[in-house]
C-alpha cells in the first residue's frame, strides 16, 4: 500500500525520488536496447527462414506444447519433386533433380540457423533477461519503500518541532476560553508526541530500507554488466549464422554449375529465353582470380566475362585462329575439351555449332569450347 501510495505521488510531482547513479542508469538502458533488438532480429530472422506466417504458428504452438512439428516440404523440394517426376515421364536424358537438392540445402540452413543463431537469441530473451527484468523490478520497489521511508521520516521530524514550539508556549489569563485553549493544545500536543515518537522508529526502517536498496541495487548491477558478455555471444552465433548462409549459398552455386554444365551437354534441346542457342558456361569466382586479359571487363558481381568485341570477332572468325584460356574448364562430356587456364589453343567456328561454343584444337586433342572462357589473340 505505501509503494503504491509512494509511486502516485512521485507521479504527481508531490514526493521526492531518490535517482540511480548515472552507471547503473545507462546499464538499465544498454539492457533494454538489447533486448529491443534482440526481438526484432529474432522475429525478422524466423520470417527470412520461414516467410509462410501460418507455418510459424504452427511451430510455435508444437514448441509451446514441448511437441515436434511435423516434418514439411519447403517450396524448393516441392518443385524439385515435381522436376523429377516430369523427367521421370519424360524419361532419360533429363536434368531435374537439381531444384530438390536445393530444397534440401534449404532445409539444413533453416536446421542450422534455429540451432545456432535463434536459439541462443530466444535464451536471451526468455531465461536471462528475463531475471534481469525481474531483478530490476526488486530494485523499482525498494527504492519505492526507501522513499517512503524518507518521507515517513521527514513528517515524523516536522511533527517533533512543532510539539516542541507548543510546549515552550506560554497561556496567560483564567477565564473559561483560556482553559478550553488550554485542554486543545494540550491534547494536540500529545498527538504531535506520537509523530515524535516515530522519529527513532522511522531512522531505524530508514536504515533497513536503504541497506536493502544497496543490497539489490549491487545485484542489478552485477546482472546488467553480463550483457558485455552477452553481446559478444551474440557475435559469435551470428558469425554461425553467416557460416551457414555461405554454406548454402555455395551449395546453390555449386549445383547450378553442374547443373550448367549437364544442360551445355544437349545444345539442341535447351535454349534461351530469346530463342537463342545455349549459352556457354559463366566461369567460377575461384577462376576469376587467375590471370585476365586486357579484353575482359570486372562485373559487379566479382565474376570476369569476356568483352562484347572480343566475343564478336571469336563468333566471326573464319578459318582457325589463337586465342588464350582465361579460366581452368573441365568437360562435361566427350564432346568437349577440358582447358586450363593461360595455355593457348586453335579454335575455329563450325557450321551449326552454338554461337556460344567453339572448337577448339590441341595437339591430337579437340572438343568444344565455351566462347566465354577464351581471349582472342592478334
Amino acid at each position: 500500500m505505501m509503494i503504491e501510495y509512494q509511486f502516485t505521488e512521485e507521479k504527481l510531482g508531490q514526493a521526492e525520488k531518490t535517482e540511480l547513479d548515472a552507471h547503473l542508469e545507462n546499464l538499465l538502458s544498454k539492457a533494454e536496447c538489447t533486448k529491443i533488438w534482440t526481438e526484432k532480429i529474432m522475429k525478422q530472422t524466423e520470417v527470412l527462414l520461414q516467410p509462410n506466417p501460418n507455418a510459424r504458428i504452427e511451430e510455435f504452438v508444437y514448441e509451446k506444447l514441448d511437441r515436434k512439428a511435423p516434418s514439411r516440404i519447403n517450396n524448393p523440394e516441392l518443385l524439385g519433386q515435381y522436376m523429377i517426376d516430369a523427367g521421370t515421364e519424360f524419361g532419360p536424358g533429363t536434368a531435374y533433380e537439381t531444384q530438390k537438392r536445393i530444397g534440401t540445402a534449404d532445409r539444413e540452413l533453416i536446421q542450422t540457423s534455429a540451432l545456432n543463431f535463434l536459439t541462443p537469441l530466444r535464451n536471451f530473451i526468455e531465461g536471462d533477461y528475463k531475471t534481469i527484468a525481474k531483478e530490476r523490478k526488486l530494485l523499482q520497489n525498494k527504492r519505492l519503500d526507501l522513499d517512503a521511508a524518507k518521507t515517513r521520516l521527514k513528517k515524523a521530524k516536522a511533527a517533533e518541532t512543532r510539539a516542541s514550539q507548543l510546549n515552550s508556549a506560554r497561556l496567560e489569563g483564567d477565564n473559561i476560553m483560556v482553559n478550553f485553549s488550554y485542554m486543545l493544545n494540550f491534547l494536540h500536543v500529545k498527538w504531535l508526541k506520537i509523530w515524535a515518537e516515530e522519529v527513532t522508529k522511522s531512522e531505524q526502517e530508514l536504515r533497513i530500507t536503504q541497506s536493502e536498496f544497496d543490497r539489490q541495487a549491487e545485484i542489478t548491477r552485477l546482472l546488467l554488466e553480463g550483457i558485455s558478455s552477452t553481446h559478444a555471444h551474440h557475435l559469435r552465433c551470428l558469425n554461425d549464422f553467416v557460416e551457414a548462409q555461405m554454406t548454402y549459398y555455395a551449395q546453390c552455386y555449386q549445383y547450378m554449375l553442374d547443373l550448367q554444365k549437364q544442360l551445355g551437354s544437349f545444345p539442341s534441346i535447351y535454349h534461351c529465353n530469346n530463342n537463342q542457342t545455349s549459352v556457354a558456361p559463366i566461369p567460377s569466382p575461384s577462376a576469376s582470380s587467375n590471370v585476365i586479359g586486357s579484353s575482359a571487363l570486372t562485373s559487379t558481381s566479382g565474376l570476369v566475362i569476356t568483352s562484347p568485341s572480343n566475343l564478336t570477332d571469336l563468333k566471326e572468325c573464319s578459318g582457325s585462329r589463337k586465342a588464350r584460356v582465361l579460366y581452368d574448364y573441365d568437360a562435361a562430356n566427350s564432346t568437349e575439351l577440358s582447358l586450363l587456364a593461360d595455355e593457348v589453343i586453335t579454335v575455329f567456328s563450325v557450321v551449326g555449332m552454338d554461337s556460344d561454343w567453339l572448337m577448339g584444337e590441341r595437339g591430337n586433342q579437340k572438343g568444344r569450347v565455351p566462347i566465354t572462357y577464351l581471349e582472342l589473340l592478334n
